[in-house]
């Protein structure tokens, strides 16, 4: 989960990051009334998750409140990369002497953390990794020691850092690396990390991209995800402890396995050819636990997406059989009701797969169409789908 900038910058603030005043506001009038509480030179700053604000006209410097509330007419509905702009965060203003970068990140190819530190700062990391990669200090980051102040001094070296300066940076990289761990996140930035003119080191920008999947450790965490932004039918999976990822087909597929899904993902795909280019709906892993409940919960959000015209449900028994997963598809039927309106195509292997397919032709739902196979399944569920286009 990405933060943005805000949500950074109040995160570094709680493990004693030095930070600018930051007031984060959405009308012009709001903006006006938080440069006047910080007074003096304020930065208007518009909080999207991407890059590139500054080039994009979304960073302005107000020399007074008049000015802060005109750059926030500007900014306010401004698209940035596809990005339109709610929120802006008004800043406090420094003078900057010199600017640094300084990032922990999670290195997944080497599976270890990795710091990315330079005496050069303020500009794209990628570019300066191209152009001058010397000037970029890549330290592995020992998992169970940490950054601990002998080792935030030894990255400031290797980052060419002048002596005077290593002192004074040493202890705020370890104050971001307390951010990385404590927080779970797969990435702590600061570009740029400025020396004022005053002498302070000062975490001008920052991002932070947080570990979901470590969530439960962390429940402050949903308070940060930005609802506006959420797919609301990815929302309700969510809720409902379901894998789920929204594509933007017609059919739509349940199965137990990532793997599985996958590739009925790709056999629903190459149905769809002969019927009418018709694509899958949904990525949906119901996992092992194919219970009625789970199932009713899969298929009221697969159902709740108007793009849906049938449902693919390619189940593989193991430790959860196929009866029981008969069984869940009969009750989330039932659960489901009158809300219930597109045709099922239903296709169930391994074990006791033929109990499971008794169950559902006694049923005999009138929605429920059962295949043998995972490609006659696909495209039965692809010419439905087409039909009812």
């Amino acid at each position: 989960m990405d933060l943005f900038e805000y949500q950074a910058r109040d995160l570094f603030e709680s493990y004693g990051v030095p930070v600018l005043p930051g007031i984060i506001a959405d009308t012009p009038e709001d903006v006006r009334a938080a440069a006047e509480k910080l007074g003096g030179v304020t930065v208007v700053k518009a909080q999207v998750k991407v890059g590139g604000r500054g080039k994009a006209g979304g960073v302005k410097v107000a020399k007074d409140a008049d000015a802060a509330e005109e750059a926030a007419k500007s900014i306010l509905g401004l698209d940035i990369k596809g990005h339109v702009v709610k929120r802006v965060m008004v800043a406090g203003g420094a003078r900057i002497a010199q600017e640094f970068y300084f990032s922990v990140l999670l290195d997944r190819a080497n599976r270890s953390y990795l710091s990315l530190t330079s005496y050069e700062g303020g500009m794209e990391i990628e570019q300066l990794a191209v152009e001058r990669p010397e000037a970029l200090a890549r330290i592995e980051v020992d998992p169970i020691k940490g950054i601990d102040l002998e080792t935030a001094k030894q990255i400031a070296v290797d980052a060419k850092f002048p002596e005077e300066l290593i002192e004074k940076v040493a202890p705020v990289f370890v104050k971001l690396w307390e951010v990385y761990k404590g927080e779970d996140a797969t990435l702590v930035e600061v570009n740029p990390l400025v020396l004022t003119e005053e002498g302070d080191i000062i975490a001008l920008d920052g991002k932070v991209s947080l570990d979901e999947n470590a969530g439960f450790r962390h429940p402050g965490h949903e308070a940060l995800e930005d609802a506006d932004a959420a797919d609301p039918l990815e929302a309700k999976a969510k809720k409902n402890d379901l894998n789920y990822v929204k594509l933007d087909g017609e059919v739509g597929v349940i199965g137990n396995g990532a793997g599985l899904v996958m590739s009925t993902l790709d056999v629903v795909s190459y149905a769809g050819e002969k019927h009418g280019g018709v694509k899958p709906a949904n990525f949906l892993d119901i996992g092992g636990g194919a219970s009625a409940q789970v199932m009713a919960n899969g298929l009221d959000v697969i159902l709740g997406d108007p793009q849906v015209k049938s449902v693919f449900v390619n189940v593989f028994g193991g430790i959860t059989a196929c009866d029981a997963v008969a069984n869940g598809i009969v009750g989330a039927l039932e659960v489901l009701g009158d809300t219930a309106t597109k045709p099922l195509v239903v296709r169930l292997d391994g074990n006791k797969v033929e109990e499971g397919r008794a169950i559902l032709e006694k049923a005999a739902h009138p929605l429920v169409t059962l295949a043998l196979t995972m490609d006659d399944g696909a495209d039965k569920a692809a010419e439905l789908a087409h039909a009812a286009k």
